[in-house]
C-alpha cells in the first residue's frame, strides 16, 4: 500500500474506523480541485499499489490544473457496477460464457468472478399492454413473468453462481430511483473498517443521476462494466470540469423539468463532451436532492461524464428521509468533512479552481418541452404549437416531417372501443408520466396530480385517443400519491399505475389501438407522445408517434387534456366550467407554494422503509422461480432467450494474428446523429424484420415475439435486429427503413441479409457516419451486433464517447474524419471498396491512411485514445484481454 502512511483514525459514536486522509498529502493544490476531482484522487490514493494505480498517477490528478489540457491518462476503480436487466442479461452471459472458455482452456472457472459489489436492478421488462383500467398493473405484472420467467431464472442462477452480484427483483421500480433511494452507500465502510465514498459505473447512460446525491457515478458501456466487475480500473483521460454556478430561485410556474431541459440546452451549446460538469452557487441550496438528481440524470442529454452535485446538510437531510439510519448520516458526513468533500452552496468563498464557469440565474427558467425528435431541442412552452404546425410541412430534420402543404390540414375520423373521435397531425396519443427523470421527485409527480384534481373538480376529461399510462420508478410514490389522494385524480384521468419499471421512455409503450394505427398508416399522419422521460429519438418511443416531446408530469397531463400539441396551452380553452367560465391553463396549474405543502405533508420517511424493507425478497413468483445450483450454466440450444455467445469459441491463450482490413465493403452509409436505438433498437419486434423470421423459424407465435431488449440474451435474435430500426435513415438504401445495398450484386435487401452476404464471401465491410455517431442509450448490443455483422471498423465525423469505448471494447475500430472532412465532402457514395491501412505500432490518437477503390485516399484518426484500449484491441477485445489476464495470473 502505497500510502499507507496516510491511514487515520476516525472514531464515530462507538465506532472506530480508518480512512486516508487526503489532506495528509499536504499540497496547497487540493484545495483548488473541483470535488468530482477529489473523489477521483481518493480512490487513486486508495488503490496506489504501483501497479494497476501508481504514484505518477497520484501525482497526475494532483496536477490536474495543468494535466486537464495535455490529454493525462488516468487509472479509476470505482466502488460498485449497477446494472439493468436489458444490460445486466447480457453482461450475465458474457461472464457465464468467459466461465466456459476459461475452463477450456484448463483454467478454473471461478477466475470469472465479480470482485466488487455488483447491483442489478429487473425494471426493463414491462410494456404498457394494457392502460385506463384499475387492473393494468396486474395484467402488465402477469404477462411479464410469462414473457420474462426464463430471463429472471437465469439472473437468479447467476446471483448464487457468482459473489456480489445483489438482483433486485422485477416490479421494484426504475433501476437509477432505486439506486437513488435504496442502494447507493454515499460513503462505504468495508470489512476492515475503512470509509472511502461511494462511486459507481452502470451500464445504463442515465447512471448519472446518483451524481444528484453526490455520489460520483456515470455511464460506460456494457462491456467494460464487465471488465471493472473483474477488477481492471477504467482507463480515462483526466476530464475537464465545467463549473455550472446556480443563483436565484425558480419562478412559481418552473419545475425542476423545465430547469433541466434549459440547462440541457445552455451546455449543449457550450460543448461538454467528455467533461464533468459540477454545480456551485447559492441557487443549489435551494434545489432539493430530487431537482438535483432529475438535472443530474439528463447528463447524457448534455453529453457530459458526469453532472456532479457535492454532499451538502441537504443531502444528508435526503438521506435521513428515505430511511438511512443514524450511524449512516454520522460517519457519512463526519468523513466527507474530515477530507473536504462536504460543502456549504451558501458560502461563496466556495468557488474551486473549474476549467470554465457558466452561470444560470434560476429567475429566468420557463416552462418548456424538448423535441419533437431530439432530448436537447427545447421548446419554450408557448412556442411550441407554432414550432409543430410548420414542421409539418417544413423538409425533414430534427424539427421537420417534409409533407406536402395539401396534407397539412388533414383529419380523420376513428372509432375507439366504440367512441367516434377525430385524429389529425398533432394529436397527442401517448401521454406516460414514466422515467427516472421525473418519478423520483415528488415536487412534479404530487403536481401532476394537482393537475388532475383540478382537472376532474372542473369536468375535464382526456379524450378516447390518448393512452394515458403512469409508470413510477419505485413504490414510494404509489405511498404518496394514495397519502394525499391525488392518485384517485389520477385515476380519474385515466393514469392508471401501469408497472414499476423503465416502460415508455424505453420503447415499452405497448400497442395503441390498431383503429389509430390504421388511420396513422393510411393518412401518414404525424401524431404525438408527451411524456415525461429523457429521450425521444425517432422510432424509439412508438413506431406510430413521429413527434415526441419531453415534458414535466403536469405538463404531460395538461396536453393529455389538450388532445394535441397544436393548440397553445397558455390561451388554449379547455372547456367551461359549471357557470359557463371558460377553464384555462391558469385554472389547473398548481402554484410552488401548492406542491410545497402537499410535499412537506405526504412524502415520508416511513414510506422509504415500507417499500425497501423486503424489496430483494421480492413477489411470491420470484420466489418460486427454480435455477440450477451450479457454477457452470447448463446452456439450453432451444432456448430464444439465453444462448452462449460465440465471442469465445475457440479462443486460445496466444495473441491473435491481426487481420487486415483489405477491400471493405460498406454496410451502411449514415448521417448525423444515428443513435443506439437506429443500430439497436431495444422495442418491439416487426413482423417482417429479420428478427421474427428466425423466431417464426423456431415455432415463435407473434404474440410472444416480446422486445429486442428482452431478448439480448441471445445473439441470433440480436445480430438479426442490429440495424432494425424502422426509422434508420442510409444513404445507400432507397427509403428510410432497416434496409441497404449488397454492392457486389446491386441488390437491395435487409441489413442483415446483406451481412450474412457479405461474411459468407469474406469479404469485410465499414460503417461510414456523420456526427455523434453511437447517441443516446448506453447499449452494448449496439457494438456486438454489429461485430456479429462482421463490421471492421466505424468512420465517423465524431463518437458519442461509451460509444466508442463499446467497440473498442468488442475488437471494432474506431476512426474519424479529419476536421471538416466527412464522406459527402469526400466524394464517397458507400459504393467503393476501402483499405485501411493500420501499422503495427499504431499510437493513440494517430493519423492512419485509407485508399479508396476509385484510386483516391484520405487520412482520418484512429480514435484508440489510450494505450490500454490499443491492448484491448490487439487482443481482439476487453474480455479476451480479462480472460488472459485473470488465467495468468
Amino acid at each position: 500500500m502505497a500510502y499507507e502512511r496516510l491511514v487515520k483514525d476516525l472514531p464515530i459514536g462507538d465506532n472506530k474506523y480508518k480512512y486516508f486522509d487526503l489532506l495528509g498529502l499536504d499540497d496547497d493544490r487540493y484545495d483548488k480541485l473541483p470535488i468530482s476531482i477529489r473523489y477521483l484522487l481518493e480512490a487513486a490514493v486508495r488503490h496506489c499499489d504501483d501497479f494497476h494505480v501508481k504514484k505518477a498517477d497520484v501525482e497526475t490528478i494532483l496536477d490536474w490544473q495543468k494535466s486537464q489540457h495535455n490529454q493525462a491518462e488516468i487509472p479509476f476503480k470505482p466502488a460498485r457496477v449497477i446494472l439493468q436487466d436489458f444490460t445486466g442479461v447480457p453482461a450475465v452471459v458474457d461472464l457465464a460464457a468467459m466461465r466456459d472458455a476459461v475452463s477450456e482452456l484448463g483454467a478454473d472457472p471461478s477466475k470469472i468472478n465479480p470482485v466488487c459489489p455488483v447491483d442489478l436492478v429487473i425494471d426493463h421488462s414491462v410494456q404498457v399492454d394494457h392502460y385506463g383500467n384499475l387492473d393494468a398493473l396486474a395484467k402488465n405484472q402477469q404477462i411479464e413473468f410469462e414473457r420474462n420467467s426464463e430471463r429472471f431464472n437465469f439472473l437468479k442462477w447467476g446471483s448464487k453462481a457468482f459473489d456480489n452480484l445483489l438482483i433486485v427483483p422485477p416490479g421494484s421500480g426504475i433501476v437509477h430511483q432505486v439506486n437513488l433511494e435504496y442502494l447507493s452507500r454515499t460513503v462505504f465502510a468495508d470489512n476492515n473498517g475503512v470509509l472511502y465514498p461511494d462511486s459507481v459505473v452502470g451500464t445504463d447512460s442515465h447512471t448519472t443521476m446518483i451524481d444528484g446525491s453526490g455520489v460520483l457515478g456515470w455511464g460506460v458501456g456494457g462491456i467494460e462494466a464487465e471488465a471493472v466487475m473483474l477488477g481492471q480500473p477504467i482507463s480515462m483521460v483526466i476530464p475537464e470540469v465545467v463549473g455550472y454556478e446556480l443563483i436565484g430561485e425558480l419562478p412559481s410556474m418552473a419545475t425542476s423539468t423545465d430547469l433541466v431541459l434549459t440547462i440541457t440546452k445552455n451546455l449543449r451549446a457550450l460543448g461538454v463532451v467528455g467533461k464533468f460538469v459540477e454545480f456551485f452557487g447559492k441557487g443549489v441550496s435551494s434545489l432539493s436532492i430530487a431537482d438535483r438528481a432529475t438535472i443530474a440524470n439528463m447528463c447524457p442529454e448534455y453529453g457530459a461524464t458526469v453532472g456532479f452535485f457535492p454532499v451538502d446538510e441537504r443531502t444528508i437531510k435526503y438521506l435521513s428521509q428515505t430511511g438511512r439510519d443514524a450511524a449512516y448520516l454520522a460517519r457519512t458526513e463526519q468523513y466527507l468533512k474530515a477530507n473536504k468533500l462536504f460543502v456549504d452552496f451558501s458560502n461563496p468563498s466556495f468557488r474551486p479552481a473549474f476549467t470554465t464557469i457558466l452561470t444560470l440565474d434560476l429567475s429566468t427558467v420557463v416552462p418548456c418541452l424538448s423535441g419533437p425528435k431530439r432530448p436537447h431541442d427545447r421548446v419554450v412552452l408557448t412556442d411550441v404549437a407554432r414550432e409543430f404546425t410548420e414542421g409539418v410541412v417544413a423538409p425533414v430534420s430534427f424539427k421537420g416531417f417534409g409533407l406536402k402543404k395539401e396534407e397539412a390540414d388533414k383529419s380523420v375520423k376513428v372509432n375507439v372501443d366504440g367512441v367516434d373521435t377525430t385524429i389529425s397531425h398533432g394529436s397527442v396519443l401517448i401521454s406516460a408520466i414514466t422515467s427516472c427523470t421525473n418519478t423520483s421527485n415528488p415536487s412534479v409527480m404530487l403536481a401532476a396530480g394537482l393537475v388532475a384534481r383540478k382537472a376532474v373538480a372542473l369536468g375535464l376529461n382526456v379524450a378516447p385517443y390518448v393512452k394515458t399510462s403512469l409508470s413510477p420508478g419505485s413504490g414510494v410514490v404509489t405511498k404518496y400519491l394514495e397519502a394525499s389522494g391525488l392518485l384517485e385524480d389520477l385515476r380519474k384521468l385515466g393514469y392508471h399505475i401501469a408497472g414499476y419499471g423503465c416502460m415508455t421512455c424505453i420503447g415499452n409503450s405497448g400497442p395503441i389501438h390498431e383503429s389509430l394505427a390504421k388511420a396513422i398508416d393510411d393518412n401518414n399522419l404525424i401524431v404525438a407522445g408527451v411524456l415525461s422521460g429523457n429521450r425521444n429519438f425517432e422510432g424509439r418511443i412508438h413506431p406510430h408517434v413521429r413527434a415526441n416531446y419531453l415534458a414535466s408530469p403536469p405538463l404531460v397531463v395538461a396536453y393529455a387534456l389538450a388532445g394535441s400539441v397544436t393548440v397553445d396551452l397558455d390561451t388554449h380553452v379547455f372547456g367551461q366550467d359549471a357557470a359557463g367560465k371558460p377553464i384555462t391553463f391558469k385554472d389547473i396549474w398548481p402554484t410552488r407554494e401548492e406542491v410545497a405543502k402537499f410535499e412537506e405533508e405526504f412524502v415520508k420517511p416511513q414510506f422509504f422503509n415500507e417499500v425497501y424493507a423486503n424489496i430483494e425478497k421480492g413477489s411470491a413468483e420470484w420466489q418460486a422461480l427454480e435455477c440450477p445450483n451450479t457454477k457452470i450454466y447448463p446452456w439450453d440450444k432451444e432456448s430464444t432467450y439465453i444462448k452462449r455467445v460465440p465471442f469465445f469459441d475457440n479462443m486460445s491463450l496466444e495473441l491473435p494474428k491481426k487481420k487486415p482490413i483489405d477491400n471493405a465493403y460498406v454496410l451502411l452509409n449514415l448521417g448525423d446523429s444515428v443513435t443506439t436505438d437506429h443500430i439497436s433498437p431495444a422495442g418491439s419486434i416487426s413482423k417482417t424484420s429479420p428478427a421474427a423470421r428466425f423466431l417464426t423459424s423456431r415455432s415463435i407465435a407473434q404474440r410472444d415475439f416480446n422486445t429486442y431488449g428482452a431478448r439480448r440474451g441471445n445473439d441470433e435474435v440480436m445480430a438479426r435486429g442490429t440495424f432494425a430500426n424502422i426509422r434508420l435513415v442510409n444513404k445507400l438504401a432507397s427509403k428510410v427503413g432497416p434496409r441497404t445495398l449488397h454492392v457486389p450484386s446491386g441488390e437491395e435487401c435487409d441489413v442483415y441479409d446483406a451481412a450474412e452476404r457479405y461474411q459468407n464471401a469474406a469479404q469485410p465491410v465499414i460503417i461510414l457516419a456523420g456526427k455523434e455517431y453511437g447517441c443516446g442509450s448506453s447499449r452494448d448490443w449496439a457494438a456486438k451486433g454489429p461485430y456479429l455483422q462482421g463490421v471492421r471498423a466505424v468512420i465517423a465525423e465524431s463518437f458519442e464517447r461509451i460509444h466508442r469505448s463499446n467497440l473498442i471494447g468488442m475488437g471494432i475500430v474506431p476512426l474519424q474524419f479529419e476536421a471538416g472532412q466527412n464522406a459527402d465532402s469526400l466524394g464517397l457514395t458507400g459504393k467503393e471498396q476501402f483499405t485501411i491501412e493500420l501499422p503495427d505500432d499504431l499510437k493513440p490518437g494517430q493519423k492512419v491512411n485509407v485508399k479508396v477503390s476509385t484510386g483516391s485516399s484520405f487520412t482520418v484518426i484512429c480514435r484508440f485514445d489510450t494505450e490500454v484500449e490499443l491492448t484491448y484491441s490487439h487482443h481482439g477485445g476487453i474480455l479476451h484481454y480479462m480472460i488472459r489476464k485473470l488465467i495468468s495470473e
